[in-house]
């Protein structure tokens, strides 16, 4: 496929790392030289330099043979412009970042449909969604549905007290049943490992698993998590993030956001009628104790520092918080992060690039899901009749051991699959693949 990329910043780099691992024909344009310089000399790809919004650099880039045109520049005008004239310059599909939720909306989304413009991509909105998501399996730093929650993905970090520490994989699944769920990977000291099962579970292990929703607070409690009751929830920082959240947890839950800024805590304080809003820096820790932070069941440090956002949940978890999420932008941030005790981290830039990645890939491809701390993704398939997957147990066909089938989903059942499992025409498979096995997966179900 041959892919073009606006924008060599921290999105388009990572867009540009995941996709050079599928033998794409990739360009990078943008006007920093420097970050040209960056992408190209730790990626195999193509840079041009110059705006993308000239029609004459995307006609110097081979817009006309272009199958993805993706505009993730720090600029929403020329995100719109530039994929607006890929399109019309003869790129198959384009996608644009934008800053504005109204774009989204059903009876706006269509104007730039008609524009050339295939689909629009708002970080921002996606990170909040994120947030109140985290906040609905609170015994597990992250959960994810797969067709509407007939299977769904745990993170669970484990805790030194935790009953599973130092058992390998083949003993847990005596003690529970195996039909009920998969350890589909490990991550452990920033590595993250598909597990077999003389493999043996560590304090501060995050292990993810597949079962099916019913037995969410089971395995969370064997694992030695606990749930507890959302109530009262603090935000630091009235970014978009924090607004989103915001607006969205107010209703049910009691919300404090915390902002530094004067005026834009007056603005916030007349658009969210369902939470208080205190002006104050979020890095006075006295402000944040004599706020209540202490009583807090929740919170969440979404300001644009990633220091102040870890800083504020570590002293949040050492006050007792049951819940800490953090919006970690720097990515070299995220293990320290995970490893100073913070159970979720949000980071749009990884967000935002998972999303993207899967227009790269096949029809067969329905979802694909981004999960912090690690570089592995969770993907969904359809396996096609008489696809290689569909050809013997997966014990058989030789699956890729960079990769794991954790469940299956056949018509209105799912169940969590194993060596024996067989994969039947049409069935949706839920595969959890290393970098190394994105592009070996694909050619399973096609």
């Amino acid at each position: 496929m041959r892919i073009i990329i606006a924008g060599a910043g921290a999105v388009g780099m990572h867009l540009a790392k995941m996709l050079s691992q599928e033998n794409h024909d990739i360009i990078v344009i943008d006007p920093n030289e420097d970050r040209l310089r960056e992408v190209g000399s730790s990626v195999d790809v193509g840079t041009l330099s110059g705006s993308a919004g000239s029609v004459e650099k995307l006609m110097d880039a081979g817009i006309k043979k272009t199958d993805l045109f993706i505009a993730v520049t720090y600029s929403e005008s020329i995100n719109i412009l530039s994929a607006v004239l890929a399109k019309r310059l003869g790129a198959q599909k384009t996608i644009a970042r934008i800053d504005n939720p109204e774009y989204l909306q059903e009876d706006h989304r269509v104007h730039f449909v008609d524009l050339g413009i295939d689909y629009m991509i708002y970080p921002e909105m996606i990170a909040a969604k994120e947030v109140t998501g985290l906040l609905q399996q609170t015994s597990s730093s992250n959960m994810i549905d797969f067709s509407d929650g007939k299977l769904v993905l745990l993170t669970l970090k484990l805790d030194e007290d935790s009953p599973v520490i130092n058992k390998p994989l083949s003993d847990t699944v005596e003690d529970i049943d195996e039909n009920e769920y998969r350890a589909v990977a490990i991550t452990r000291d920033g590595k993250t490992i598909i597990p077999r099962g003389d493999d043996t579970f560590a304090a501060h292990d995050l292990i993810y698993v597949i079962t099916n929703k019913s037995n969410t607070e089971h395995l969370a409690q064997f694992t030695g998590k606990k749930g507890f009751e959302v109530r009262n929830i603090m935000i630091l920082g009235g970014s978009r993030i924090g607004l989103r959240a915001a607006k969205a947890l107010g209703n049910q839950h009691s919300v404090k956001l915390i902002e530094a800024n004067r005026e834009k805590s007056y603005r916030l304080s007349n658009i969210l009628n369902n939470a208080l809003v205190i002006n104050g820096d979020g890095r006075n820790m006295d402000l944040l104790i004599e706020e209540g932070l202490n009583k807090m069941d929740v919170f969440v440090a979404v300001t644009g520092d990633s220091e102040t956002n870890i800083l504020s949940c570590v002293l949040a978890k050492n006050l007792g918080v049951k819940k800490t999420i953090a919006e970690v932008e720097n990515i070299d941030y995220i293990s320290l992060a995970e490893k100073m005790g913070i159970d979720a981290i949000i980071n749009k830039k990884l967000i935002t690039a998972s999303r993207i990645f899967r227009f790269t890939k096949s029809e067969e491809l329905s979802s694909m899901k981004y999960l912090s701390g690690t570089d592995a993704e969770v993907m969904e398939f359809v396996a096609k009749p008489g696809s290689k997957i569909t050809r013997g147990s997966l014990s058989q066909v030789d699956f890729p051991t960079d990769s794991i089938v954790g469940g299956v989903i056949r018509g209105d059942k799912s169940f969590i699959a194993n060596g024996y499992t067989s994969i039947k025409p049409y069935d949706k498979v839920v595969v959890f693949a290393l970098p190394t096995a994105f592009n070996k997966v694909g050619k399973f179900f096609s």
